[in-house]
């Protein structure tokens, strides 16, 4: 059989000779390497698809983490801000309890300055009174304060005695001693001995106002008795053309010479210690110029006690009433008067027998600056 013999069948159609069977391979062969090249193509788009989308992956997380990270900063700020906003409102809260609280203590200054400034307008309710320097200096004189006299009612039990010694030393001798036997004629009492103790103000505060119906008179003549000077006083501030005007009383404080009068109106008292000095007539063209100063009510504010025991004064108990009260007296004040029963020299000296009731009244020590027995009541 000869090559020109053999045909190909394709598709029901001849393919004609080997040359054209040949031009078919190639044209398949050609689509074959199209198709193979469109499929690494393929293959190259559907690798690169997979990397971007891995890339888009990896950045989708990224901007995720990123966004989570965000919204906690937000929310942290957020939170920050809150808690930063509460204190705020927290600080403004207490500035504003304290702008209350300082208002409040600058009405209270601002009274106080108001009550002080009334005080200081007054040329202190203190009558004017005779003074002399005797060579006394101490320190702390800016210290506004002011000095108390004691005046101390001490009540006696009965059978006990008071003895005040000149020296000190024979007053802690005794004591040191505990008991004592005295001589009294034939017999012997045992007399036992203890310090006199008792509390005294030892720091005072006071407040003070003016009283706008009274007023104090003072620098009054010596001349007019009591009865008569209150008199001349009276119809003096009753009268309006000296600037009184109705009083309600009239007072003698004996204790500092000075007199109170009250009025019945609260208008007046204040001209009158605006001007001070006034001319009062007591008697028939003659005028005597007395001082019109504020009267100041007080009331103690603070009051703290302390200790204190007579340097001086040594109490005596347990004394039998054997005999008179003037005899068993002098019996005590020669038995501690003497060197040999450990006394020394009595400037005072009480006695209150059994049943009997004394006060005894203590006063300031000049000697020692401590309490010494003055007087019985």
């Amino acid at each position: 059989m000869s090559t020109e013999d053999f045909s190909l069948v394709s598709n029901g159609e001849s393919l004609g000779t080997l040359e054209n069977i040949q031009k078919e391979i190639n044209k398949y062969k050609n689509q074959y390497d199209s198709l193979v090249k469109d499929q690494n193509i393929f293959k190259d788009a559907i690798d690169s698809n997979k990397k971007y989308a891995k890339l888009f992956q990896e950045r989708r997380e990224e901007k995720k983490l990123s966004l989570d990270t965000d919204k906690k900063k937000h929310a942290e700020k957020i939170e920050k801000e809150v808690e930063q906003q509460s204190s705020v409102q927290k600080e403004h809260e207490r500035l504003r309890a304290e702008i209350i609280r300082i208002k409040e203590e600058l009405d209270y200054l601002e009274k106080k300055n108001d009550h002080l400034k009334q005080q200081t307008e007054v040329s202190t309710a203190v009558p004017e009174k005779k003074v002399v320097f005797k060579g006394k200096t101490e320190q702390g004189a800016h210290a506004l304060s002011f000095d108390v006299s004691p005046r101390i009612v001490y009540p006696m039990e009965g059978g006990t005695a008071l003895i005040t010694f000149e020296d000190v030393g024979v007053a802690r001798k005794i004591l040191s001693m505990k008991e004592h036997s005295v001589q009294l004629g034939e017999c012997v009492i045992n007399v036992q001995v203890k310090p006199v103790q008792f509390l005294v103000p030892g720091y005072i505060e006071m407040d003070t106002q003016v009283c706008p119906r009274r007023i104090l008179v003072s620098n009054l003549p010596s001349k007019l008795s009591e009865d008569k000077l209150l008199d001349k006083l009276e119809i003096h501030f009753s009268k309006t053309r000296n600037g009184g005007g109705e009083v309600e009383e009239i007072d003698m404080l004996h204790d500092s010479g000075t007199v109170v009068v009250t009025f019945v109106d609260d208008s007046v008292a204040k001209g009158l210690t605006d001007q001070q000095d006034h001319k009062v007539e007591i008697a028939k063209n003659q005028k005597h110029k007395v001082k019109v100063t504020p009267f100041l009510n007080g009331e103690i504010s603070q009051l703290h006690t302390r200790n204190s025991v007579c340097l001086r004064t040594v109490q005596f108990t347990a004394i039998p009433a054997i005999m008179e009260q003037d005899n068993l007296q002098d019996h005590l004040e020669i038995h501690f008067q003497k060197a040999a029963n450990g006394g020394g020299e009595v400037e005072s000296i009480i006695y209150n027998p059994m049943g009997h009731t004394t006060l005894a009244v203590f006063v300031e020590d000049s000697l020692e600056d401590t309490q010494s027995i003055d007087d019985i009541i």
